[in-house]
């Protein structure tokens, strides 16, 4: 989501071998794959392909992100300039937001009479569904194969930006983006502190809970949480989630799988546990009119022991805090491995009223080949294909950031994104876990609210 974010028929989820051969080893990208032609909204998404944009002539390209974390914001700085120097004949245009502004206002961008040419879609059908639906992207097939896109991603990886034409259909059909940045949710820790409360990093949800009892009783601020963004919540709950209901449960509900209810006792034990860390101060107060920035700024400052966040918050934290920030994935039980969400960021994609869409989608090919992928994780950031030759430091957060990488993904542990589940999963979700922790919703409520959107959806297909 990276925010994600992040959605399905949804899927047969990120293969640990796959992303172990594919994501981890950093493979390059070379032979081509299979292409699909559609037309998207009348432009031409068949045929020869430039993938020289000097050839093009004066081209203005307009792009819109929501890079706009220190990480991200400074990479996509710094391949918009290197792009705009090998290639003098274009201009890029930049526009950031916010992920939850970019929600609100790219659909409206898209349908206007002058759209941006390449935007970050967010996966699932709450946003990219909805605008393949609406002919409002075009496919890229024939670019990965230019590019080789194909052989260079994980089919895994590929397959959360792919849609069937109508839009009804998540991880199959045609593909639309690919993504820059790897990412999971896991938990941020002040080394100090813990050390000072005579603990270890947590590895498990138990040992999670441990920490934040004796954290509350030494009088130190367990976690940094602020939810005014919405999207913190959708995290929060996801990784208690993880542990409570299991991979196999959180697969069947947001890929619709069958199987599974949101009502079901793991959901269920989420929603309470959650409400019981706002019922014990756990999260703070006000912290529904609190900023996830605010709360990030608030744990560097070391006014708390914890924060669960993303790791594009990595390079946020690390020059403010340094070698005392620490991140971890965790495990619903000892010995066995962690699970959590992520997978990819926003998808990079063309839009189908670009003039120019070879140009767009060279530009795309910049941010995610080799060089692409060395200036992002340069920033900080985890790249979706890590260099053969990223090494971040030991003892850094950025190294725990590439470990727990590792051993999620390389242990069928990546979970998809929550929201992902049916085009309103997103508003319904946000919502419920806030009016869930100020304690205006039972977790029963709570989970009844969540099941009758999912049912609604199921009965609407």
């Amino acid at each position: 989501m990276t925010e994600r974010t992040p959605r399905h028929p949804r899927r047969r989820l990120i293969a640990a071998a796959a992303l172990a051969t594919g994501v981890l080893t950093g493979v390059a990208a070379c032979s081509p794959g299979p292409s699909a032609d559609s037309s998207a909204g009348g432009t031409k998404t068949s045929g020869p392909v430039s993938t020289d944009p000097a050839k093009a002539g004066k081209v203005t390209l307009t792009e819109w992100d929501q890079n706009t974390d220190p990480g991200t914001n400074a990479s996509t700085e710094a391949l918009n300039k290197a792009f705009m120097k090998k290639y003098p004949n274009v201009t890029v245009k930049r526009v950031s937001r916010s992920f939850s502004d970019l929600k609100t206002t790219l659909k409206l961008a898209l349908s206007s009479t002058n759209p941006p040419d390449v935007v970050q879609a967010n996966q699932g059908y709450p946003d990219m569904g909805a605008f393949v639906k609406a002919r409002l992207l075009q496919p890229v097939d024939r670019y990965a194969k230019a590019y080789g896109w194909n052989s260079a991603y994980p089919s895994q990886l590929l397959d959360l930006n792919r849609f069937t034409s109508d839009g009804k259909t998540w991880k199959t059909g045609n593909l639309y983006g690919v993504s820059q940045t790897g990412e999971i949710v896991g938990v941020y820790y002040n080394k100090a502190k813990l050390k000072s409360l005579g603990l270890s990093a947590p590895t498990t949800l138990a040992d999670f809970e441990k920490a934040l009892a004796k954290a509350k009783a030494s009088g130190l601020q367990p976690l940094s949480y602020g939810d005014a963004d919405k999207s913190p919540g959708i995290h929060i709950f996801g990784v208690v989630q993880a542990a409570t209901a299991g991979k196999a449960a959180v697969r069947k509900l947001v890929f619709d799988e069958g199987g599974a209810k949101w009502t079901d006792p793991g959901t269920l034990k989420a929603a309470t546990t959650l409400r019981g860390w706002a019922d014990k101060g756990y999260l703070g107060s006000g912290f529904n009119g609190q900023s996830k920035d605010q709360a990030v700024a608030s744990f560097a400052k070391g006014t708390s022991l914890f924060l669960v966040d993303g790791t594009w918050q990595a390079a946020v934290l690390a020059p403010k805090m340094h070698k005392n920030v620490g991140f971890t994935a965790l495990s619903p039980a000892a010995g066995r491995p962690p699970l959590t969400q992520g997978g990819e960021g926003l998808a990079w994609s063309v839009t189908s009223k670009s003039k120019h869409p070879d140009v767009a989608a060279a530009y795309i090919n910049f941010l995610v080949d080799r060089g692409g992928m060395k200036v992002s994780a340069a920033h900080g950031n985890l790249p979706a294909l890590p260099p053969a030759d990223y090494k971040p430091t030991p003892g850094t957060v950025d190294a725990d950031v590439l470990t727990q990488w590792k051993g999620v993904s390389e242990k069928d542990g990546l979970l998809p994104y929550l929201d992902y589940t049916t085009p309103t999963f997103y508003d319904t979700l946000t919502a419920a876990v806030q009016e869930l922790t100020a304690g205006h919703l039972s977790p029963k409520a709570f989970t009844d609210r969540l099941q009758s959107d999912y049912s609604s959806f199921q009965s609407s297909k």
